[in-house]
C-alpha cells in the first residue's frame, strides 16, 4: 500500500505530500506533490500498473530534460557518424526550443507547438525557416528519443511524442535541368573562369552525377578557438580511379558506404586531360571555391535559378535517357531507394514519347 505523509521544509513549513510505494517485486517509489489530491492520483494510478503488470519506472525520464539528451546525444552518437557535425546546429536549436521539458513530460502538442513557430522563423538568408529544415530536426529529436528508450534505460510514457506530430508539408522537389543552349553556354562560361578547374568538375558531375563531396574536398564548421575548418571530404583521389577499368572508387559516402562508379568515355578523357596534383585530389581545388565560381559563371551567361546540384539532376535523368534501369542507376549514383532516385530524375516528355515508338 501507499503511504503518505506531509513534507515539510527545514523552517518546518509545509510543503507538500511525500508518497512512498513499496511492493514486493519492485522497486520503491517516492514522489512529492503539491496537494494530497495529486498524491493520491499517482499512488493509485501506480498500484494499478503494478498490480497488472504494466508498470515501468519512469523515474529516469522524470529526472532527465530534453536538452540533457541531447547533450549525450551529441557527445556520444554525433561524433561516430559520418556529416555528424551537422547536427551541432539543429541540437541547438532543439534545446531552445524544448530543451527545457522532462522527457515524461515532452507531449505531441508542445513539438506540434515547437513545428509552427521554427516555420514562422525569419532564417539568417532572410525569408521563412524551410520545412526541410524543420523536419531535420524533428528527425533528430526522434533519432535521440529511440536511441535513449533502446540503449538508455528511458520509459516515455506515451511512446515517442515525436511519431504523432505530422512532419512539416515539404514543397515540391526541384525539377531543374539544362534546357535549350544552356549546356553550350555553362560550359563556355565556366571555360572563362578564372579557377581552371570548374570546367572540367561541370563536365566530370554531369557524366557521373557524382555528388560534390565525393569530386571535391569539403570542409566542416570553424573550430571556435582556432578558426581552423577542418576537412570533412578529401574528393576523388587519384588513387581510387583506375582509368583502365573504368572505374572511381568512393570508399565513403553520404550514405556510409563504398560505392564504384563506371566511367563514361567522356568521363575518361576529362581525366586523362587533367594534371595530377601531388596531394593525390583529382580536382585541385574545393567545394567552396567550385560553388563560388560555378555562381559567377551562371550570372555571367545569363542562366537563372541554376545550383550546382542540379547537375546531378540531370546526370541522373540522362541516365534514365539511355536506357538504363532503376537498379543500374542505383549503382552509379548511390541511391538507396526508388522514392529516392525518383526525387532526382526529371525526364523529358519528349524523351519518353521517342523510346514509346
Amino acid at each position: 500500500m501507499a503511504s503518505i505523509r506531509p513534507s515539510y521544509d527545514r523552517e518546518g513549513e509545509h510543503i507538500g505530500w511525500q508518497v512512498s510505494i513499496r511492493k514486493k517485486g519492485f522497486p520503491p517509489q517516492y514522489r512529492t506533490f503539491r496537494t494530497r489530491r495529486e498524491a493520491e492520483a499517482w499512488a493509485a494510478i501506480v498500484e494499478s500498473e503494478m498490480v497488472r503488470g504494466v508498470w515501468q519506472d519512469r523515474s529516469e525520464a522524470e529526472r532527465t530534460t530534453v536538452g540533457e539528451l541531447l547533450d549525450r546525444y551529441a557527445r556520444e552518437v554525433l561524433p561516430t557518424l559520418k556529416g555528424g557535425y551537422r547536427e551541432l546546429s539543429r541540437v541547438a536549436v532543439l534545446k531552445t526550443y524544448l530543451g527545457m521539458y522532462s522527457l515524461a513530460a515532452l507531449s505531441s502538442s508542445q513539438l506540434a507547438r515547437y513545428r509552427d513557430a521554427r516555420l514562422s522563423t525569419d532564417s539568417r538568408r532572410g525569408g521563412k525557416i524551410s520545412p526541410q529544415t524543420v523536419k531535420h530536426e524533428m528527425a533528430l529529436l526522434q533519432r535521440a528519443l529511440k536511441k535513449g528508450v533502446q540503449e538508455w534505460g528511458l520509459v516515455l510514457p506515451a511512446g515517442l511524442p515525436t511519431a504523432l506530430v505530422k512532419p512539416p508539408k515539404l514543397p515540391q522537389a526541384r525539377d531543374r535541368r539544362l534546357v535549350g543552349d544552356e549546356e553550350a553556354r555553362l560550359l563556355a562560361g565556366c571555360a572563362q573562369a578564372r579557377n581552371p578547374w570548374l570546367l572540367p568538375v561541370v563536365r566530370f558531375a554531369i557524366e557521373t552525377a557524382m555528388r560534390a563531396g565525393e569530386m571535391l574536398e569539403t570542409k566542416g564548421t570553424a573550430d571556435p578557438e582556432t578558426g581552423e575548418r577542418p576537412i570533412q571530404t578529401t574528393g576523388l583521389l587519384w588513387k581510387h580511379v583506375d582509368l583502365k577499368k573504368r572505374t572511381a572508387t568512393l570508399p565513403m559516402t553520404k550514405n556510409g558506404t563504398a560505392r564504384v562508379v563506371p566511367l563514361s568515355s567522356v568521363a575518361v578523357s576529362i581525366l586523362k586531360d587533367l594534371p595530377r596534383p601531388l596531394d593525390g585530389r583529382v580536382f585541385g581545388t574545393t567545394y567552396e571555391a567550385i560553388h563560388l565560381s560555378f555562381t559567377r559563371a551562371c550570372q555571367r551567361t545569363g542562366i537563372d535559378d541554376l545550383r550546382f546540384h542540379d547537375l546531378r539532376h540531370e546526370a541522373t535523368s540522362r541516365l534514365f535517357e539511355k536506357g538504363l534501369n532503376p537498379m543500374q542507376v542505383a549503382a552509379i549514383t548511390g541511391h538507396k531507394t526508388l522514392q529516392m532516385l525518383k526525387r532526382y530524375t526529371h525526364l523529358r516528355a519528349e524523351d519518353l514519347a521517342r523510346l514509346l515508338g
